[in-house]
């Protein structure tokens, strides 16, 4: 069992469903611009990466600048999950709302914290993060796979970072999970989550891998 004081969560994919048909819409966008990408290469490549480190790794593949089609077509695709909301992962709204009031917790993620609140909002999870809802975009110079956002949101927390359990489902976010010194559980759960996705977190260090939120709170002994 996981001795902890705070637990901080992901965000797209450890929460909500999002990453399966972002990732979808990507590898169909660059396919058609001439890089083609299947979707396992997107979530392999792309989960986890916002902003300009995600507009770094796409320009890499184009061999190129992105093409302003490529952003409005996804502005499109967000205008959509924001209007229309998006479904939480199975277990993820439970989860949360049983975990111990005292407990602190917060949402450190990639996406803004428009995104993340409106969708809060929309998983009716909002008052359980309130107000620890921090930003890769937002709230340090550097986001994942670097730890600044985890140490960050500890900090904000008032716990020490090696006392934290983060949920993670990327590459990415684990890597930068494991270097802040937290205990990371990667979690294997989400519709993005094809064959190969737990081996591929403890290929790069995940020592806990948790398939759903009955065994994440199995190995927190919730």
């Amino acid at each position: 069992m996981i001795s902890f004081d705070a637990i901080i969560f992901d965000f797209d994919g450890v929460l909500l469903e999002s990453e399966l048909e972002l990732n979808r819409l990507t590898a169909e966008l660059l396919t058609n611009l001439g890089a083609p990408t299947t979707l396992e290469e997107a979530l392999q490549f792309f989960t986890g990466l916002t902003g300009p480190d995600l507009m770094k790794v796409i320009e890499n593949r184009l061999g190129g600048p992105v093409p302003t089609s490529f952003n409005e077509e996804m502005r499109r695709a967000s205008a959509r999950a924001f209007d229309e909301g998006l479904e939480p992962l199975i277990g993820a709204v439970d989860f949360v709302r049983a975990l111990p009031p005292a407990l602190p917790r917060a949402v450190a993620s990639s996406s803004s914290t428009r995104w993340i609140r409106t969708h809060l909002d929309h998983l009716g999870l909002r008052d359980s993060f309130e107000p620890h809802i921090y930003s890769g975009k937002e709230h340090v110079t550097r986001g994942k796979p670097e730890p600044d956002l985890y140490l960050h949101a500890a900090q904000e927390l008032g716990i020490d970072i090696v006392r934290a359990v983060v949920l993670e489902d990327s590459r990415v976010g684990a890597t930068g999970a494991l270097a802040s010194g937290a205990t990371v559980i990667g979690l294997a759960a989400g519709r993005h989550c094809l064959d190969g996705h737990d081996e591929m977190l403890r290929d790069v260090g995940v020592e806990h891998v948790a398939r759903s939120f009955g065994e994440v709170r199995r190995l927190l002994g919730l």
